[in-house]
């Protein structure tokens, strides 16, 4: 049963650096997605200067957001990050609330990573993993083959991640390292080869079709509206306080680098993406159209542009990169996942079997749950999860929203004007995605499908039924939230948390 106690005395261990930190962020901000979104999205959404703008302005939004982060940070240096910062100023609810989408955010980003080792083993082996048993889920073909590569990855993740937090740190970085060396090799060769060349970038925007988005300023708000997607990663960097070996007064600098160098990679692999296409098409726009019907590495125009680029050398390079974005995904995101479970579980919100900690101050329960959950989310296929990822972006909104208004009220206690603009504009933004995801506005192909509302909706009633029935009492979740926003008196809130604090100290 998971309902039963842990005598466990056991602490997590203080042995990241600044650069371990860094990588764990920047390397769940690139993942798989960073190198088929460029071409396969961006560039039908809004063209090479459409994604260039909101690209920017997305990183703008995100630096805004990191402000009020580093605030929070410094008031609760705490693992948990966003449940700590809605608990404390709102109160139970608001931070089982923000702590319950949070989670579902960074869990579906595990399996995404990790069965898309079987898309890029596709274009390279062609149906080398495709064999066993296999079944359709919503038009995608699941084989037992790929299934087993994607599942051992995540238990062999699932190891190292249990080793400790410094030999995790450790791997991450390489990882990333190999990311980077493999962009700016193609990226580098790119800017001197004439095969790139700059008048491919014609058109700027996208044609206006009736099969695209019109209208240039609804383009860049299409693209604008995946920054939840896109940056999500930056926000991991609260779940690591504890684990922090040097002063939070550099967090600030972490966040903000990794948030800067993620918008250069996603700009980056735009513009290579439409500088380099096929000879038997007249410019980017007429291959992307043909993309659906393409097959290996031509349908990622990514990987085709190197490979025209460099040919093999440049293949090898940027496919490297893919790989250990795949891998700094599922690292990231098992690392990030399990310390918000564990401190949720500290908190008695969930059981305290998830609070487990190994000889090495590492939440393993937490880490099996991850594995349990990602691998059978693996078995519905990328169709299904496609649906739960484009749900799980409203969890990165809510997150950046909790942030920004607990700050927001922090601060206007402290009278830190400074953090109460920052904290409202970071709470309106954050809102005003998660409004553009949520509603269907006629010009913008933003909202959720309709899979993915439903499955919002059902996650969101198996979080209120979950919480009613851990938390019991008499008065209902819907007349609290009133009560808890409305709430001046956070003078014992405020006390526990110093303690908390303090014994973390």
């Amino acid at each position: 049963m998971l309902f039963f106690t842990f005598d466990n005395e056991r602490h997590l261990n203080r042995r990241l650096t600044p650069l371990n930190v860094w990588s764990l962020a920047f390397g769940c901000v690139i993942g798989w997605s960073a190198f088929v979104m460029p071409g396969n999205v961006f560039l039908r959404s809004a063209g090479p200067l459409g994604t260039l703008i909101a690209m920017e302005i997305g990183v703008m939004i995100m630096l805004i957001i990191s402000y009020n982060y580093s605030y929070m940070i410094q008031k609760f240096p705490m693992t948990g990050g966003e449940f700590i910062y809605a608990k404390m100023a709102f109160g139970n609810r608001h931070g089982f609330l923000c702590a319950w989408f949070l989670s579902l955010s960074y869990l579906s980003v595990i399996p995404l990573n990790a069965t898309a080792l079987n898309l890029i083993m596709r274009p390279l082996f062609g149906d080398a993993f495709q064999f066993g048993f296999h079944y359709t889920v919503a038009g995608y073909d699941v084989y037992l083959g790929e299934m087993l590569l994607a599942i051992g990855a995540l238990i062999v993740f699932m190891f190292i991640n249990s080793w400790g937090v410094q030999f995790t740190g450790k791997i991450q970085t390489l990882f990333v390292m190999i990311l980077l060396v493999g962009i700016i090799f193609v990226i580098g060769d790119a800017v001197l080869n004439p095969i790139a060349n700059s008048e491919h970038l014609q058109p700027m925007f996208h044609p206006e079709t009736p099969n695209f988005t019109k209208g240039i300023m609804a383009q860049i708000v299409v693209v604008l509206v995946t920054a939840p997607q896109s940056f999500v990663g930056f926000d991991t960097v609260p779940q690591l306080m504890e684990e922090s070996d040097f002063s939070h007064d550099k967090v600030k600098v972490v966040m903000d680098t990794s948030i800067i160098c993620g918008g250069f990679v996603y700009v980056s692999l735009t513009l290579l993406a439409c500088s380099v296409f096929p000879a038997v098409y007249s410019s980017w726009v007429e291959y992307n159209e043909a993309l659906p019907e393409l097959r290996g590495i031509t349908a990622i125009p990514t990987l085709n542009a190197a490979y025209m680029i460099l040919g093999k050398t440049g293949l090898f390079a940027m496919v490297c990169s893919v790989i250990a974005a795949m891998l700094t995904g599922i690292i990231g995101f098992y690392t990030a996942t399990s310390r918000l479970l564990y401190s949720m579980a500290r908190d008695k919100m969930i059981p305290s079997w998830f609070s487990f900690l190994n000889k090495n101050g590492v939440p393993t329960h937490a880490g099996i749950f991850c594995t349990v959950i990602s691998a059978l989310t693996c078995l519905m296929g990328r169709a299904v999860m496609g649906y739960v990822f484009d749900m799980a972006s409203i969890g990165g909104s809510i997150g950046f929203a909790y942030t920004s208004i607990s700050a927001c009220k922090y601060a206007f206690e402290e009278k830190r004007i400074d953090i109460v603009i920052f904290g409202f504009l970071g709470f309106i933004l954050s809102l005003g995605m998660a409004v553009l995801l949520l509603l269907p506005i006629p010009g913008l192909n933003v909202s959720l499908s309709n899979e993915s509302f439903i499955l919002l909706i059902i996650l969101k009633v198996l979080g209120l039924a979950f919480f009613m029935r851990r938390g019991g009492g008499g008065i209902t979740i819907f007349e609290q939230l009133i009560l808890d926003l409305s709430s001046t008196d956070n003078n014992s809130k405020k006390q526990a948390a110093s303690v908390n604090i303090n014994e973390i100290k």
